[in-house]
């Protein structure tokens, strides 16, 4: 036996624990205040940088990224997409699907976390009242994290909601259970979709420590470790009235579903540039050339060489629908008829069947051009695919596929959902 001595586990929270966890104490500072899409996009890169730097040890060990959420948040990003007649930058969506796609090739769980909080706050321009759009907002500028309590494991299908909301007096009694919470762990205020005795939907806000509210920490999946996505129990938790935010954008058209699906696709793009940037710097540094090549090095392989010339301008490709995408979501905000939502909704589902392929297809090809090597635990490379093939199962983009074919083909508007 080795007489080497053995370094301490470093002492970080860790994922899939199984127990609840505690809230985390709002920020001591107001968050940076970002007033442009350029200022967005620059505080990105410089995040995605440092979040790069530890982002296989999280997803090796587990580790929370506390400390990491904690400065996106307080850098200003979650902000960007408050309107700015309520102090906010009002950046474009084509500009939030750069800004997430940067942070995600950093490290997409934590580009992830953001993802519906971001969409809270578009659902609270749409449907809020002005003093909850003057409250919610103010909350977030200063650097308030909305977490998530919607999806519900066990119920007939995702739109099925069985959480119940109860009016008492000046408040709503909420009880429930929820899964793939993602954000709530580490959120301020978790929204809980619920519905009332008529069947209406409300999004509930309810403070992360309020009684009753439990976030346990049992993430288990194979990709996406550090979202910490797990599950939450509801027992009657008090939220008041002026909490209460009906869900009602998807009874007329608004841009909901595509700024919820945008948000995904920028993920899974963000996912495929890291696995290409992997590519690229193992077969430069590691990787053989193939015997039959002749090439004195992998990186002249004619084979691989088409391999990444491929994958680059899939991704390329990808990225181009995705602003395209953010323009469009642009207009049917502005303008939100008919026609212009199903432009944004349409467009959106192209980029996500894009981004989705080209996410699966770049960690696919990252291990079959980089080589045997590239499978070793010591490079931990297999959390690209992990990472990928976890999210893109969000929505199936089989549905993208009918939906864009039966509305050039049959002129059938696609339906008006979250996952749409």
């Amino acid at each position: 036996m080795s007489t080497e001595t053995l370094s301490p586990v470093e002492d970080r929270p860790r994922v899939n624990t199984g127990a609840p966890f505690a809230a985390l104490l709002r920020p001591a500072e107001p968050a940076h205040i970002i007033h442009s899409d350029a200022e967005a996009i620059a505080i990105a890169r410089r995040l995605a940088g440092e979040f790069a730097t530890e982002s296989s040890l999280r997803d090796r060990e587990g580790y929370l990224p506390i400390a990491e959420v904690n400065a996106y948040s307080q850098s200003g990003l979650w902000g960007i997409t408050v309107p700015k007649a309520y102090g906010g930058a009002g950046v474009s969506y084509a500009t939030l699907a750069e800004v997430i796609r940067i942070l995600a090739e950093g490290d997409s769980s934590i580009a992830q976390i953001t993802q519906n909080h971001l969409a809270l706050v578009a659902h609270i321009e749409l449907d809020g009242t002005e003093a909850q759009k003057k409250e919610l907002f103010g909350l977030v500028l200063q650097g308030t994290r909305f977490g998530n309590a919607f999806s519900e494991k066990g119920s007939k299908n995702v739109a099925a909601f069985e959480t119940k909301l109860q009016l008492e007096g000046d408040h709503a009694v909420v009880n429930g259970q929820k899964f793939y919470t993602t954000g709530a762990l580490l959120a301020h205020i978790v929204p809980i979709v619920a519905v009332d005795d008529q069947g209406k939907g409300w999004l509930a806000f309810a403070d992360r420590a309020a009684p009753g509210l439990t976030v346990v920490n049992d993430w288990s999946a194979f990709g996406q470790r550090t979202t910490a996505s797990g599950s939450i129990r509801i027992e009657n938790v008090k939220v008041p009235l002026n909490r209460l935010v009906p869900v009602a954008a998807f009874d007329r058209p608004t841009a909901a579903g595509p700024i919820s699906q945008i948000i995904q696709a920028a993920i899974d793009a963000g996912i495929a540039a890291a696995a290409i940037a992997e590519t690229v710097a193992f077969v430069r540094t590691r990787s053989r050339p193939w015997i039959d090549s002749g090439k004195e090095a992998a990186s002249e392989d004619p084979f691989t060489v088409s391999a990444v010339g491929e994958l680059v301008i899939r991704l390329h490709a990808a990225e181009a629908l995705l602003e395209r995408a953010g323009r469009a979501i642009d207009r049917a905000l502005a303008e939100p008829s008919e026609d212009n939502v199903t432009v944004a909704t349409l467009v959106t589902s192209e980029a996500k069947v894009l981004t989705t392929e080209i996410a699966i297809a770049a960690t696919n090809k990252l291990f079959e051009l980089s080589g045997t090597r590239s499978t070793l635990q010591e490079h931990n490379l297999d959390r690209h695919w992990r990472n990928a093939r976890t999210h893109t199962l969000h929505d199936p983009v089989r549905w993208k596929y009918f939906h864009v074919g039966n509305y050039h083909l049959n002129g059938v508007t696609p339906p008006r959902h979250p996952w749409n």
